[in-house]
């Protein structure tokens, strides 16, 4: 029986905290960034935590 791969796209998109929690980057911080606060473009620099009811569907992807 061969190895499970993780899918490669969620590899590149999330990583695991050393307590088991999944981080994530935050959408719309790619362009069109001069109509965007300061202050919004500094929040979606930070990582944010994958939502509870998503956390199954991300581990399973990355075969965790």
């Amino acid at each position: 029986m061969p190895k499970v791969k993780t899918k490669s796209s969620a590899k590149k998109r999330f990583t695991l905290t050393g307590t088991g929690k999944i981080r994530r980057k935050h959408a719309y911080k790619s362009h069109i960034l001069t109509k965007k606060s300061t202050k919004r473009k500094k929040n979606l620099t930070k990582m944010g935590f994958v939502h509870a009811s998503d956390e199954g569907r991300v581990r399973d992807m990355l075969r965790i």
